[in-house]
C-alpha cells in the first residue's frame, strides 16, 4: 500500500476571483474550483497520478489524473465534505479531507497533494487454484482495478512477483510461482495493459514475509505483488 512518510502538505488558499475567459473551468455560486499539484515529499512533480475526491454528504466521487506538470483542474459542488484519496495499485489510499463551505461568493483554491508511494504492493484478493497457476474468479475485480490505474499510468513499468510458502519442493515452488506471475501479466495484457510495462518474475519460497510454520503465516506467504520498476 501506500506509504505516507510525512505530514499532509495540504494547502488551500480560498480566493474571491473567477479566472479569466481562456480558463476551461470557472467557479461559480454552486460549485468550487480547485487546482490541484501533486508531488511527491521532495516537492517534485508526479504525474499521471490519480486522485479521487468523495463527497462525505453524496457520495459522489470525482477524480483527476495529474499532468505532465503535475496539475489538473476539478470543480466540486459547495456544502460538503471531500474525503481526499489517492488511487494507487488496484486500491485507493485515504489521505486527508477538505470541507468546501456553502456560503456566498465563489470558491477558489490551490491545494498541494505530496506523498510518496510505496514501491512493492501486494496484490489483495488475487487468488489461484491449489497447486495451479489459474486465477480464481474472485481476482478478477482486483486485477481489473490495476488495469485502470496501469492505463492511466502508462509510463509506469512494473514487475508481478508470484511467491509461495514452503510447501513442497523448491523447484516446484519456482516453476509455480513463475507461472502464476505470467498468468497475472497475461490477464492484465488481454485487458489492455502495454506489455511493455509488465515483467513477470517468480521468488518461490524465497522471500517469505511470515513464518511458514503456521497456517496464517503460509497464507501470508502466498502472495503476489506488483514492484514499481521505473
Amino acid at each position: 500500500m501506500y506509504k505516507i512518510i510525512a505530514a499532509f502538505c495540504l494547502l488551500v488558499y480560498p480566493t474571491a476571483l473567477l479566472f479569466s475567459q481562456e480558463k476551461k473551468l470557472s467557479a461559480d455560486e454552486n460549485n468550487a474550483l480547485l487546482h490541484v499539484t501533486v508531488t511527491d515529499m521532495e516537492d517534485k512533480i508526479r504525474k499521471q497520478d490519480i486522485i479521487v475526491f468523495e463527497g462525505t454528504k453524496s457520495g459522489i466521487q470525482f477524480q483527476g489524473v495529474s499532468g505532465a506538470d503535475g496539475k489538473f483542474d476539478i470543480m466540486l459542488p459547495e456544502g460538503d465534505v471531500y474525503l481526499i484519496k489517492i488511487i494507487g495499485i488496484g486500491k485507493e489510499e485515504d489521505y486527508s479531507s477538505l470541507e468546501i463551505g456553502n456560503e456566498e461568493g465563489v470558491y477558489e483554491a490551490d491545494i498541494t497533494v505530496g506523498y510518496e508511494p510505496a514501491k512493492s504492493f501486494t496484490l489483495e484478493n488475487v487468488n489461484f487454484d491449489i497447486n495451479k497457476a489459474s486465477l480464481r474468479p474472485d481476482s478478477y475485480k482486483a486485477l481489473d482495478n490495476l488495469v485502470k490505474v496501469l492505463k492511466i499510468k502508462s509510463d509506469l513499468k512494473v514487475e508481478i512477483a508470484g511467491h509461495t510458502d514452503s510447501e513442497g519442493d523448491d523447484v516446484s515452488n519456482m516453476k509455480l510461482s513463475q507461472a502464476r506471475a505470467e498468468t497475472v501479466v497475461k490477464y492484465l495484457v488481454s485487458k489492455g495493459v502495454k506489455a511493455t510495462q509488465l515483467i513477470a518474475q517468480g521468488y518461490g519460497e524465497t522471500e517469505p514475509i511470515e513464518d511458514n510454520e503456521t497456517e496464517k503465516g503460509r497464507q501470508l506467504n502466498r502472495r503476489t505483488e506488483a514492484r514499481i520498476l521505473e
